[in-house]
C-alpha cells in the first residue's frame, strides 16, 4: 500500500526565539475531504512516509549506525529512510547562539522538518542517553510549541555490546519527548543487547527476532504519520 500524500499547512511562530520563518509550502498538491489526493492537474499523488533517521553516536563504525542502515533494507517500499548526517556539526547547546545559529544546527533541523517522522538509533552510555543526541535534541525543541519534532512521530531503537539494550537510554528519551509533544510510538519496543552477534561482516542484520520486531515498528510508524489532522487547502 502507498503512502498518500497530503500538504500540511503549518504556521510556526519562530520569533520567540530568534529563528527564521520557513517559507510557505507550495500549493500546487492539495486534499479534498472525501477523495483522493491529487495534484493541479487532478493526478492522484503519492509517495512513501520520509522518515528522519538519527544515530546517537559520532563513532564512525557505530553499532546504531549499522542498525539504521540494517533498518533502511529492511524497510517496505512506501517508507524512505533518510539517515541524518548533520549531528557531527552540531554545537554544544548555548541560549546566546539563539537567533543566530550555527549551520549544522540549522542543517539538522531542515533534515528532521522535511520528515514525516524520526527514527532514533541510540547507544548507552554511563546507563543512559548519550550527550551528543541529548544536545541535539535539546537544539531541536526549540522554538517551544512550535519546534520541528511538535507532534511528530518518533520511534525508538537502539544496539550495544551490553545486557540491557539500551533500555534506560531509550527510557530517559521517552521523558525528554513529552516536552516536544513528539508522539513516541509505544511499541514494539527495539532493545538489542551483544551487538556483535546481531550482525554479519557485511553489517547485514542476522537475528530473526530483531527483524520481525523492526519490519513491526515499521508498520506502527506509519500508522502513526496517518494520524496527523491536517488542515485542508483548497487548489488554487
Amino acid at each position: 500500500m502507498k503512502q498518500r500524500m497530503f500538504l500540511l499547512e503549518r504556521n510556526y511562530d519562530h520569533s520567540d526565539h530568534g529563528l527564521a520563518t520557513p517559507a510557505p509550502l507550495p500549493t500546487a498538491l492539495a486534499y479534498r475531504p472525501g477523495q483522493p489526493p491529487t495534484n493541479h492537474a487532478g493526478v492522484l499523488v503519492t509517495r512513501p512516509t520520509v522518515v528522519c533517521g538519527i544515530a546517537g553516536s559520532l563513532r564512525r563504525e557505530s553499532w546504531n549506525l549499522k542498525l539504521l542502515r540494517a533498518m533502511a533494507v529492511l524497510a517496505p517500499d512506501t517508507i524512505e529512510l533518510r539517515i541524518a548526517e548533520s549531528l557531527p556539526r552540531v554545537p554544544l547547546f548555548n541560549e546566546d547562539l539563539l537567533g543566530r545559529e550555527p549551520e549544522g544546527v540549522t542543517a539538522l533541523r531542515a533534515e528532521v522538518a522535511a520528515a514525516d517522522a524520526v527514527l532514533v538509533a541510540t547507544p548507552e552510555y554511563n546507563g543512559g542517553t548519550p550527550g551528543v543526541l541529548k544536545n541535539a535534541l535539546d537544539w531541536l525543541s526549540l522554538p517551544r510549541g512550535a519546534s520541528v519534532l511538535h507532534r511528530k512521530p518518533v520511534a525508538l531503537v537502539g544496539v550495544t555490546p551490553g545486557r540491557l539494550g539500551t533500555a534506560r537510554s531509550q527510557f530517559e528519551l521517552r521523558h525528554t519527548f513529552i516536552f516536544t509533544q513528539s508522539a513516541v510510538i509505544p511499541g514494539p519496543e527495539v532493545l538489542l543487547s551483544n551487538a556483535a552477534e546481531r550482525f554479519d561482516a557485511d553489517g547485514r542484520l542476522i537475528d530473526p527476532v530483531a527483524v520481525a520486531l523492526i519490519s513491526r515498528l515499521w508498520a506502527e510508524l506509519q500508522t502513526y504519520t496517518r494520524l496527523d489532522q491536517p488542515k485542508v487547502v483548497p487548489p488554487s
